[in-house]
């Protein structure tokens, strides 16, 4: 009887979270090849962020639902931008950013993720508003400059997840903080691999 009621349990909360669950699964196969530097990653990006979309509506984290509309939107671009430049093994070459591109960026990343802030608490019923744009303002800004293969994406990811894991553990969405436990790890051995990619292009590496 006891069995039978914890297996009820179980298949129901699936069911319910079914999106975050997939999302999650499609989360860890997207950053891995990622990590490698293959264009793939765009691909399983579109179809993960669809999914972690609802999920994050449903939770009214109204930044972050809106951010995985954008990031469909440039991963379809990424992969595009990408294709142009990729190897045979479909890998792509990795650059710096110069000091002073590094200040622009911030100072963009701060004003958009307050103004964001502001927006949501003023305009909508979000759960935590500052703290969900500033994950947003940041994951804006860390996918374009993956998009445009720049190695800072990775500093900029390690953040966002350490941010991430609290925000979805307050909200109760625990398939999203593990996952992003797990990315957190991941941004750490793609700031290696990608630093290491780096090297091998010795007159390339600031852009």
């Amino acid at each position: 009887m006891g069995g039978s009621i914890l297996s009820a349990t179980v298949i129901d909360y699936l069911r319910a979270h079914w999106t975050e669950l997939l999302g999650s699964v499609l989360g860890l196969i997207q950053i891995w090849l990622l990590v490698r530097r293959s264009i793939w990653n765009f691909p399983v990006a579109m179809a993960m962020v669809s999914l972690i979309g609802v999920t994050l509506f449903e939770a009214r984290l109204y930044s972050e639902c809106g951010l995985q509309a954008f990031f469909f939107v440039v991963n379809a671009i990424g992969w595009v931008q990408w294709n142009r430049v990729t190897d045979d093994a479909d890998r792509v070459p990795v650059t710096w950013m110069r000091n002073r591109s590094r200040v622009v960026w911030a100072v963009v990343t701060v004003l958009l993720s307050l103004s964001l802030g502001w927006l949501m608490h003023t305009l909508t019923n979000a759960a935590l508003p500052f703290a969900d744009s500033a994950v947003t303002g940041a994951s804006i800004a860390a996918q374009l400059l993956l998009n445009n293969r720049k190695i800072e994406n990775w500093m900029l990811w390690v953040v966002i997840d350490l941010v991430s894991i609290g925000l979805y553990l307050y909200r109760d969405l625990n398939f999203l903080a593990i996952l992003y436990v797990v990315f957190l790890f991941i941004s750490i051995i793609g700031l290696r691999e990608w630093m290491r990619g780096a090297r091998s292009l010795p007159s390339e590496q600031f852009a």
